[in-house]
């Protein structure tokens, strides 16, 4: 399953949610200001890392999101960095899609 976020965790605890509901297999795609969540020492680094290690659930990050914000070079190890084609090519590959709002 693919889940979508795109609330900043400082705004709502959409990913937070997602995170406990995900399950080992699935992808999270941060969008928009969602992408600050997947900043180096930020408020959602370590329970990121240990959701990747524990569950085996990638975590992926909107690229132009993240060069919008500055934060193109401050992410997280082991988050992948996708472009516009690379989101569609997720959602395409995904049997499930769910945004969390």
């Amino acid at each position: 399953m693919l889940h979508i976020v795109n609330k900043s965790p400082f705004e709502r605890n959409s990913l937070e949610s997602c995170m406990r509901m995900a399950q080992e297999g699935s992808t999270i795609l941060l969008t928009e200001d969602g992408v600050f969540a997947v900043t180096k020492g930020g408020v959602s680094e370590k329970a990121l890392k240990n959701l990747m290690a524990s569950k085996k659930i990638s975590v992926c990050a909107l690229w132009p999101d993240l060069e919008a914000r500055g934060m193109a070079d401050n992410v997280i190890d082991g988050v992948k960095m996708v472009d516009y084609g690379g989101f569609v090519d997720l959602v395409a590959d995904s049997a499930n899609v769910q945004s969390w709002l």
